[in-house]
């Protein structure tokens, strides 16, 4: 970090203290509270309409919270931003035309206060190679890793990234990812959200999920994972029936394939012996944990059937004019307008 920047050693990346967002009766965030260290890969996740969004929104200090305080390294997110200390990747937002990649980064490192050299940027972000290509000529996984490096242009403490590989493919995604955990080697926190659960789980060491606006969870993968209180149980039993199945203690799900039977229960012991109890003699018999995914599900499913009878849907957006995944939704009017 630069000698001249502000000092903000003990200072969580990303506070959050009772945030509100309000949208008339509907509620995009509910007195959101949370501390994100410095120095960790960060990974937000949560359902469509969830607060993600907005959430992020926040914390760039693109809306104004109906109530609470949004801190960002130690200052407000205004000024986290002005000083060019957030680097920022968003799904929305079109790039400049007729212009090559390297004409485009030129002209977005010279707005930055503390720039990186345009051959350090294109490297850093695994780009040389399409440098000279016409920005609007790239696949949509290459305008994806060219969004990237407008994140990183300058020496910043905080990357924020809304769905980093939409639309890349497995080789883009592969790319990126080596980019970005070679700036997490540099000491940068980072923070994403995503909808691919796999890739949290393989790149995260924090996990935060968030539910209606609402802190749901937050631990490593493995900790979210034991927090859903299931395990899956899977073997091989020709001729079993999904109902004798479904009955037996513990049992959450049940999934049949030919004679594969795959379950979540919430006592894997007393699910086993109940099969054999009841006569049958299953083979490859494999009970493992829940991945990061199933365990998303089971949390969040919880969560909703204990707040259904008080719930509130927001229409599985956040107000403003985009879901979750950054796609208009319909005519988006909040009273800050359309986005």
């Amino acid at each position: 970090m630069s000698e001249d920047r502000p000092a903000m050693a003990g200072a969580p990346a990303v506070e959050f203290h009772g945030v509100s967002k309000h949208y008339g009766p509907v509620k995009a965030v509910d007195e959101l509270s949370l501390q994100l260290p410095q120095g960790r890969t960060i990974a937000l996740l949560g359902p469509n309409g969830a607060g993600k969004s907005t959430s992020i929104d926040l914390l760039l200090g693109l809306r104004k919270a109906t109530g609470g305080t949004v801190r960002v390294l130690g200052s407000t997110p205004r000024e986290a931003v002005n000083a060019g200390r957030i680097g920022v990747m968003l799904q929305s937002g079109g790039l400049m035309r007729e212009v090559t990649v390297r004409e485009f980064l030129t002209l977005i490192t010279q707005l930055h206060p503390k720039p990186l050299e345009i051959g350090e940027l294109l490297a850093r972000a695994n780009i040389s190679d399409i440098a000279d290509r016409k920005v609007d000529k790239l696949s949509g996984g290459q305008t994806q890793r060219v969004r990237f490096a407008v994140a990183i242009a300058g020496e910043n403490d905080l990357l924020v990234l809304d769905e980093p590989t939409t639309g890349m493919d497995v080789e883009n995604r592969q790319i990126f990812w080596q980019a970005m955990k070679a700036e997490a080697r540099r000491g940068k926190t980072i923070l994403f959200a995503t909808h691919y659960l796999e890739e949290a789980d393989q790149v995260a060491d924090l996990v935060v999920v968030i539910n209606k606006g609402r802190l749901l969870a937050e631990g490593t993968a493995a900790e979210i994972k034991a927090m859903a209180g299931f395990r899956r149980v899977a073997f091989r039993l020709p001729g079993a029936r999904e109902e004798d199945l479904s009955r037996l203690p513990g049992v959450r799900s049940v999934d049949l394939s030919g004679g594969l039977v795959r379950m979540q229960t919430s006592d894997s012991d007393a699910t086993l012996y109940a099969v054999l109890d009841a006569g049958h003699r299953p083979s490859e018999i494999e009970v493992t944990a829940l991945g990061l995914e199933q365990a998303f599900i089971a949390i969040t499913e919880q969560d909703n059937s204990s707040q259904d009878s008080g719930g509130q849907d927001n229409g599985g957006q956040d107000k403003g004019g985009r879901d979750d995944n950054g796609r208009d939704g319909g005519n988006g009017q909040g009273p800050e307008g359309v986005r």
